[in-house]
């Protein structure tokens, strides 16, 4: 134990029991510390563990509001809430905010869009413009007509899919092609109209696994919907269309070019005449990417081999797009519509492209199609 030498026995004993007492109250020490160190570790988890969950929960909450899934209210509530605003600052008149509340839930009973973010012609003064330019454009494919729709007081910063499915309608209810189809949707339909209708194809089985994503309700948010509820409404309609998927670039610097050709062909398949400006019978199609989404209504081939989509985008405003109805045009308003493959930088887009229509027999196949494929994406 130690290095000390007793004459006594005693003396000895007594030497050695302070050892053993020294050592026992060392290894009780001991101990306490662990304990200690073991409690003030279990609380630091704790507290750590907890500040993980605030954070997730903040998050989660943040990503609601992103979406609109955050039980905010939908367009009704946002759009009166903006028009409160407007007159707080002096920019609306009470009259005018009581007649356009007013006008609003009349549009809003009856389930169609008032149509004051619309401008319609846009497609023809395009033809127009094309055949007397003579610059740099080679040939050009555009949609049949389209109107312009943006977005209002009542979806400004979440309605961009909504109003590109308002745009690519416009266009189908042009077409005799799907009058059957249409035969109940003759009018433009208002956003919580159309929510109305995505939650409809949800009831009869379409994209269960999307379904459950909103939890089966987009009437009354600020939702935002994207390629596959397109997908689903359009189908439900029975009008026959196809997802693309752009998953990856496939071009140098985080370009596109074989979006940009898979655009090409659809256009200028069935029209490959001579003619430089090409007005087809072709539907626009439904463009989308992370947080955003626009509607091809054509693409332009340049002389020097190269493509631009001429895209409709829902941020524009009317005042903006009526430019391009001027008898005057130059082709400077254009600069609005034109997305060159530079432009298109997203990793990754999706279209909705629509090509006709469906059985009752092909439009179950689908549905039933859908579902099989969410069982297969859930592990």
């Amino acid at each position: 134990m130690c290095s000390l030498t007793c004459t006594n026995i005693q003396i000895l004993e007594e030497h050695v029991d302070l050892h053993l007492e020294e050592h026992s109250f060392s290894e009780g020490g001991n101990i306490r510390d662990l304990e200690l160190a073991q409690r003030l570790q279990t609380e630091e988890d704790k507290r750590q563990r907890s500040e993980e969950e605030k954070r997730e929960r903040e998050e989660f909450k943040k990503l609601q509001r992103q979406y609109g899934l955050d039980n905010s209210g939908g367009y009704k509530q946002q759009f009166l809430k903006n028009m409160e605003r407007e007159v707080d600052r002096g920019r609306m008149q009470p009259f005018e905010y009581h007649k356009r509340k007013a006008d609003m839930m009349e549009c809003l009973a009856f389930g169609i869009d008032d149509g004051k973010t619309k401008t319609s012609g846009i497609i023809e003064a395009l033809c127009k413009y094309y055949q007397n330019e003579n610059k740099d454009v080679r040939r050009v494919w555009l949609s049949t007509g389209v109107d312009h729709f943006h977005s209002s007081l009542g979806d400004r910063g979440w309605g961009c899919g909504y109003r590109n499915f308002q745009m690519l309608l416009s266009s189908l209810l042009q077409n005799s092609l799907y009058n059957d189809c249409l035969r109940d949707t003759t009018l433009i339909p208002s956003i919580p109209k159309i929510q109305s209708m995505i939650e409809d194809a949800w009831k009869e089985g379409f994209d269960p696994h999307g379904a459950s994503h909103f939890n089966n309700r987009l009437h009354g948010s600020k939702a935002w919907i994207g390629a596959c509820e397109i997908y689903s409404l359009l189908t439900n309609l029975r009008i026959k269309c196809q997802i693309i998927d752009f998953h990856k670039p496939t071009g140098p610097m985080g370009t596109h070019p074989r979006l940009f050709e898979w655009v090409l062909h659809y256009y200028s398949t069935d029209n490959e005449g001579g003619a430089k400006v090409v007005c087809t019978s072709k539907p626009p199609i439904y463009l989308q990417h992370q947080g955003h989404s626009r509607t091809v209504v054509g693409i332009e081939e340049k002389k020097n081999k190269t493509l631009c989509l001429l895209l409709f985008d829902p941020g524009c405003p009317s005042q903006e797009m009526q430019k391009m109805l001027k008898q005057n045009n130059d082709g400077t308003s254009l600069k609005l519509l034109r997305r060159f493959v530079g432009s298109l930088k997203e990793k990754q887009y999706q279209i909705v492209a629509v090509d006709g229509v469906l059985s009752l027999e092909e439009k179950a196949a689908r549905c039933h199609a859908s579902q099989v494929l969410t069982s297969e994406k859930i592990p």
